[in-house]
Order: structure tokens, then sequence, then C-alpha cells
């Protein structure tokens, strides 16, 4: 904003108009409503600047079968369009390429909210008059108001059709000249009725129905207003950029000025009322004092439920902080409260020096209501004395060395030193501790410096001049100090507050789950004012959720604004208009899909700082709840994901590792059956061998399901002991077939490991049973054991067909099988998965490296597998 107090254009405003000039220029012809000649009156603009020699061309005309808009473009040269193949017809769009390479000094493009054909570059029509602006290129354009984003639900309820082609309002801001073009409903509907917008049948539905004279009526001022407003916004630019003070009265605005008084209600009515009459803004302005109550809170929070905004400031010269502001803001309205005359107010000094200095605003003044609410009773604090006994004392002791050193010390140093008392005081205590300091000193200094001495008299007339400024002075001093305490005061509990809120989010940021997002949100409440209470939505209605102090409960008032508050998205209860007798705060906690919950807190009272934060509050707390909420929707749903896979691959691994055994030993009994003693004793002997070994490929096939089934239930008992690893490793290797010839290389430093000795073995033979599986009959696999510091590194390497490397991550999950090729490996996929989960709950990590880095590079690539055990 324009700096009033030293004349310097506003930096942004003429940040924003350097911007402008780096691009394109961009007129619109913004109408009221179809058929009022936006087109028509964009071409005739156009062939004036033709005629002036400005190289004009017609990018896209819209002539929607009109031929007098066709005759209209006239000489004007037409950009070809781009034919685009959509479902079995052609479209012809906007050609944006051609209109680059030509690069015209005007471009016209019709139907700004226009829907591009699908494979265009962008979606809409006004992201490529977007990117003729960036290009350098002037653009006019059309559109009609009932295509703005912010219009849409509005022109809905009047005419009853909802648009479908909208722009957003942010693309008539980047216009740098808007053209209103309007007809009155009656001339508008004349148009229609002669055919001069569409064909008559079309034209006859059209006046039923959209062309409705109340329909073209609202319709019309809705581009009436939107136009005043985007002259309000050239206006306001023009002044910033050129440092003129407001405010300039283009568009309505509405100032209330909300005071610790009775009138604060009646003067946020009155400025909602007169907003709403004149179709204005309306902000609610509020200097913070010492003395405001909750009066002035809940002022401010109907003003935030009528729809307006509230602004509150620290600042010592009322008058200059409101003029400043509704300068700046271009104000036009400023609605106040006016209290009896006989009552001595610094409002009515407001009043006065307003309507002397803001000649350029319109004042309205608010009476106090006839019977006003009683103002609260502050709470009753014990008097402290000790200020006061601590200032007696102070000058006390000055007095008696002034008096011993009356020699040394003159009369008028004796005043100094009580001034620095007085100020020192004030500042230390309090306005009243100055002020008191203040009237013993002038008692102190009259009486036992002025002569005659140990009098109240005054024999020097300069003497009275002096003793009186002292007064005054030391008074005016006391004031000072003393506001200028509280002003202190009152930045260090909004520092305060805003460290306490920055802290509180930082906090809601680390929360894991719901219940610990609610349960910061109650403590960080009761801190504020005692007790605190979070309260969420649920099938059954409001619930408690998280309280502090555990244990509290709410009687059926605090209940029932709890639930006020819920159901109508307001603040209620103590410091505001809405069941003020429950000694309980509570605050919506309002999100994207609507009112969520309540927090409620229970303070004393409601100064306006404490209103504020616990406001920020419930909005940050709404905030981490939803995105708690969000958090535990997203894993639920990646849970349900994970589970169906996981059901996937066990009926898949089902139907294949069980069928094919069963197959296999079905038709070996079968046979055995049939063929009965026609079979030779070898032939016997090899179904025999056959059942046999499908038995049991079967029976370790449902031990790995029982075994993850067990690590899932969490059923798995660990018993950890020192354990010799070759051992475990031979007897691990006898009990898988074709590992018979595997190597056992143990370091001596790495004959021990602290594990499970039947969960090891296991580990170990999963893991050599996968290299089996992929590795090439009698090729070399080896178990090998090492000592890294306080670990053990066991690995079991082969030389077989590896691990694609976008396979390694997924190796160790349940149900996964590495391809060979087009084909996937036989098995459950479990293994590994078992080996991953034994390992990890005797203590240790599992790892996956493919391909080997010893092996020769052209061979196999091998697999290691490593894990890493606690060294014994």
């Amino acid at each position: 904003m324009a700096n009033q107090d030293d004349g310097r254009p506003d930096p942004d405003a003429l940040l924003a108009s350097a911007e402008r000039g780096s691009r394109g220029h961009l007129k619109i012809f913004l109408g009221a409503a179809p058929g009022v000649g936006k087109t028509w009156e964009m071409l005739d603009a156009a062939l004036a600047k033709r005629e002036r020699g400005l190289d004009v061309v017609a990018g896209l005309i819209e002539t929607h079968g009109r031929a007098g808009t066709l005759r209209k473009i006239g000489a004007l040269e037409l950009l070809p369009r781009r034919a685009v193949p959509y479902r079995g017809q052609t479209l012809e769009e906007f050609d944006l390429d051609a209109a680059l390479t030509r690069r015209p000094q005007l471009l016209l493009v019709d139907e700004l909210a226009h829907t591009n054909a699908a494979g265009l570059r962008h979606a809409k029509r006004w992201q490529d008059v977007q990117e003729l602006l960036e290009a350098g290129i002037d653009v006019w354009s059309t559109v009609n108001v009932q295509h703005l984003e912010s219009l849409n639900d509005q022109v809905a309820r009047i005419t009853g059709i909802r648009v479908a082609e909208t722009i957003p309002d942010t693309v008539l801001d980047m216009a740098d000249e808007i053209e209103l073009i309007d007809l009155p409903p009656n001339e508008l509907r004349a148009r229609l009725e002669e055919g001069h917008i569409y064909r008559p049948d079309v034209a006859a539905r059209a006046l039923r129905d959209f062309f409705r004279e109340g329909n073209l009526g609202a319709l019309r001022e809705m581009a009436l207003r939107r136009a005043a407003q985007r002259i309000d916004k050239d206006v306001t630019h023009y002044m910033r950029t050129r440092a003129i003070p407001g405010p300039w009265p283009v568009a309505e605005r509405v100032l209330a000025l909300v005071g610790a008084d009775a009138s604060a209600g009646n003067v946020v009515r009155h400025a909602a009322r007169l907003a709403e009459a004149l179709r204005a803004p309306l902000t609610a302005f509020h200097i913070e004092r010492t003395n405001d109550d909750a009066r002035v809170q809940a002022a401010l929070d109907l003003a935030v439920q009528l729809g307006g905004n509230v602004v509150t400031q620290n600042a010592t010269d009322l008058v200059r902080a409101v003029l400043d502001y509704a300068g700046q803001n271009n104000i036009t309205h400023i609605v106040m409260g006016r209290l009896p005359a006989r009552r001595w107010r610094p409002r009515l000094r407001l009043a006065d020096a307003l309507t002397r200095q803001s000649a350029a605003f319109a004042l309205h003044f608010v009476p106090v209501p006839a019977a006003p609410a009683p103002r609260p009773a502050p709470a009753r604090r014990k008097t402290d004395f000790e200020p006061y006994l601590l200032a007696s004392a102070l000058l006390g002791v000055v007095t008696v060395i002034g008096v011993a050193a009356d020699k040394y010390v003159p009369q008028e140093a004796m005043g100094l030193i009580f001034t620095g008392i007085i100020v020192a005081m004030a500042s230390r205590s309090g306005r009243n501790a100055g002020l008191f300091s203040a009237l013993l000193a002038f008692l102190l200094w009259n009486f036992c410096f002025l002569p005659p001495v140990y009098t109240f008299s005054v024999a020097d007339p300069r003497d009275v001049v002096a003793l009186l400024v002292f007064l005054l002075v030391g008074v005016l001093t006391g004031q000072l100090a003393g506001r200028v305490r509280q002003e202190a005061g009152a930045a260090a509990s909004r520092v305060e507050a805003l460290r306490r809120i920055s802290l509180f989010g930082q906090r809601l940021s680390r929360a894991a789950t719901l219940s610990d997002v609610l349960a910061s949100a109650a403590e960080e409440a009761a801190s504020m004012t005692g007790s605190g209470t979070v309260l969420l939505h649920g099938p059954h209605g409001l619930r408690p959720e998280a309280s502090r102090p555990a244990g509290i409960s709410l009687d059926e008032a605090a209940t029932a604004a709890a639930e006020w508050c819920f159901a109508h998205g307001v603040e209620t209860g103590i410091g505001t208009s809405t069941l003020p007798s429950v000694p309980w705060r509570f605050l919506p906690l309002s999100s994207n899909a609507g009112c969520i919950g309540v927090l409620g807190a229970k303070p004393d009272a409601v100064p306006p700082p404490l209103a504020q934060a616990l406001a920020a509050l419930a909005g940050q707390t709404a905030l981490a709840v939803e995105r708690a909420r969000l958090s535990l929707h997203t894993a639920r749903a990646q849970a349900q994901e994970d589970s169906q896979k996981l059901r996937n691959a066990l009926l898949s691994s089902l139907s294949h590792d069980l069928r094919t055994p069963l197959t296999s030993i079905r038709g070996a009994a079968e046979t055995l059956t049939q063929a009965g003693s026609a079979l030779d004793e070898p032939t016997r002997a090899d179904l025999l061998a056959s059942i046999t070994q499908d038995t049991a490929r079967m029976t370790k096939f449902l031990a790995n399901i029982m075994d993850m089934a067990r690590v899932e239930a969490g059923g798995l008992t660990v018993r950890q002991e020192r354990v010799k690893l070759e051992e475990v490793a031979e007897a691990a290797i006898a009990r898988v077939s074709g590992a018979l010839y595997t190597r056992v290389n143990i370091a001596p430093d790495a004959t021990y490991a602290r594990a499970d000795p039947a969960l090891l073995e296991q580990v170990i033979v999963n893991l050599l049973d996968n290299a089996v599986k992929y590795s090439p009959p009698d090729s070399h696999i080896s178990v090998n054991a090492v000592r890294a510091g306080n670990k053990l590194r066991l690995s079991v390497a082969d030389a077989g067909v590896g691990i694609a490397p976008g396979e390694l991550d997924a190796v160790f999950d349940s149900f996964f099988r590495a391809r060979r090729g087009d084909r996937v490996a036989p098995g459950t996929g479990l293994g590994l998965a078992i080996a991953k989960a034994f390992t990890e709950a005797m203590g240790g990590t599992i790892s996956a490296q493919s391909p080997r880095t010893d092996l020769p590079a052209d061979g196999m690539p091998g697999t290691i597998i490593t894990m890493e055990l606690p060294a014994a």
C-alpha cells in the first residue's frame, strides 16, 4: 500500500505494473447476456484499429450462423482453423501455433470460456490466450458474465440453468481493460424475437427459459457490479502506484469501529445492515486496549457470523489508526457508537476528531441501546500493596538523605530524583503505582524541601509554579510509563500466544495418530484455560475423545452449548452471544468437509487475545484431525489393497502348489488300484516314491503357511542362546535335497552367534532351498560367516539366475516368486518371507544382493542373501 507518511508509491503495485508491461495487452468485452453484441462491438473496434494502420488478425470469430457477424469481419485477415478429429467427426478449433507464428500486433479470439477439443495443448481457450499474452501478443476476447466461476451457483439459482463452461475470476483480473456490453432486457428480447440471435425455433424456447425478463435483469446487475469492482481495483492500483491517499469512493466499503462499550454489538449489526443494503464488504475494526472485556470479542464474533472480516491493531493514536486504515483500504462508510453526552469518554473525543478530519468518509453514529446489557463484572483481584509500600520506602529514604544533605543537594535536584522514582515505579508496577508515587513525591517535596519547610504552605510564588509543574510532570510521566508497561505486556502476551501456537503446530506435525492429535489439542487448551476437551462427531452424535484433566464431564448446559456449536458452526458459551452463561467456551472444528467436532475450554474470562489464541488452536486442530483421518483412511486402503494382493497370491499358490501334487498323488493311486498286480515291482516302487515325494511337498507347503500364520499372529516364541553356526548349518544342509555339496566357510572369530537354534536352522533351510531352486544342477552353493564388530554376517551364496534389480526390494514379500524368463518358479513364495520374519524376531537383519561381484561377467549373475545376527 502507499506510504501516506512519506509519499512513496506502493512497491507491490509498481511491481505488478512492471509485470503487466512485460506481456501482451488483454482487453475483454464483458457481456451481460448472450446476444448483447460483444463480438460485433469487438469487430467494430478492431476495424477502426486496422484503419489506423494496426496489424489486426481475427484468430477465431464465432458467428453462430449469423450472416451479419460474418459480413462484419469484412477485410480482416482470418486465421485458418485447426481440424481436430473427435469421436468420428471433425471439429474446427483455434490454431494456437499458427497465431504464434503469425504474431500480429492485435489478435481477436472470440468466446474466452470455450472448452477445447481433446488432444489440443490446452484444455481451455483462456489458457491459449494466456500463452499468447506471455508471447507478447495483444489479445481482444469476449465472455458473458454467467461464465465467471464465482457466479456459477448464483446464475444457476436465478435462471435454473447450470452453465458448464466457466473461467476462473483471475482470468478477468488478468485483463488490462474491460468493456461492458449491455442492452436493456426488453431490447434484447426484441432482438431475439426478430431472429437476430437464434433460429426461430430455438429463440422461442430461449424466451421461455433463459431469456426471461427477470433473468436478464439479474444478469445485467451482476455484470454492472462486476465491472464496478474491476474499476475499483483499477482505481486503487492507480492510487497506490502514485502514492495518492484515499479514499476514492468508487465502490462502497463499510468499516465498523468496535470498542469495549455497550454499543459494540449494535455497531456491528447496524454496519452489517448497511453493508447488505449497499452490497458492500464489511470490516470490523478494533484497537486493542487493556480494558477490553467479553463484549469486544462477542462483537467481533458477531461480525464474522454476519459475513464480515475482523482487523485488530495495537495503536496509541486511535484517530490516526482509524484514518490510516480507512484511507489505505478505500473505506467509504464508518460506523461507530454514540455514547450519552453526559458521560465523558474517549469515544466522544474520537467521534469529534473523526468528524473534523474525515471529510472523505460518511460517518454513521449508532446510539447506545435503551436497555444495554450489563457490563461483565471484572474478576475480583486482591489488592497488592507491595508496590505502594516500595514507593513509600524509596521516597522516604531519598527524603531522609535529601534532608540530611540539604547543604549539598539543591531542592531542584530532589525534584529530578523524585521524577526518576516515579518513572521507575510506573514502569515496574503500572500506572496506579506511578500516580501514587507522583502524589506522594509532590507532598514530600513541598513539605521537606520548599521553604518554609515542614509545612504545606509555599512562600515564593515561583515555587508554587514549580510545584504545580512537578505534579503535572509526575502525573503525566507516571501515566505514560504505565501505558508503556501495559503495551509492552500486551505485546509480550501476543508474542507468547504466537509462540504457543507455533509450538503446538510442531507438536501436531509430530503426532502419529488421531488420538495423539486430540490429546495434544486438549492439553494445549487446558494449559491456556485450566481445562480442555475435544469432542468429535460420530454415529451417535458428539462424543468426548480427549480431556485434560482426565475425567472431565460436561453437564447438560455445556453439552447443549457444544451441540449448538457443532450444529451451527459458531462459537458458544462464555464470552459469546450464544449461551453466555455456560462457563465453557466451545469452538467449531471446521474442515473442508464441514464441521467435524468441537474444541472446548473453560476459562475464567475470555479477553480478545485468549479468544484469538483459542480460535487459532481450533483451526490447527481441525486441520490436524482431517490430516490424521486422511492418513488413517489411506493406510486402511493400502492395507486392504495389500490384503487383497496377499489373498490373491495365496489362492493362486494354493491352486498351483496343492493341485499339482494332489493330481500326481491321485494319478499314481488310481494306477496302483486299477492295474494292481499287473504292474511290475519297479513301476510300483516308482509310483509309491512319487506319492511320497508329492506328500512331502504338500507337507512343506502347509508348514510354510503355518509358520507365516504364526509370525503374523504374534505367536512366535524366541529362545536366545549361544549357538555354534557350523552345527546349525550342517543340520540345515542335511534337510535340503540338492544341497548336500554345499560348502561351509566359518571364520575362526565367527563361530558362535546369539540366536534361537530352531529358528536359525529354519532360516538357513529356506535360504538353501531358494538357492537350489534358482541354480543349475551341480552349481556351487556356499554358507559363509564372518565377524563385523559385535555382529556376525551369515550369508548363503549361489551361482544361479540371480534376481532382477527391480525385484530386489520385493524378494522378501509374502508369496513373491521371481521369474525365470517368462515363467514363474515353483513354490509358495513364503520361504524368504519366513526367513526375514524369523531373522528379525532374533534381533537381526537380512538383505539380498544380485548380481554377485565375485563371479565372471559372462556367467550367471548369482545371488547372495546375508543375515546379520548378534555375536556371542
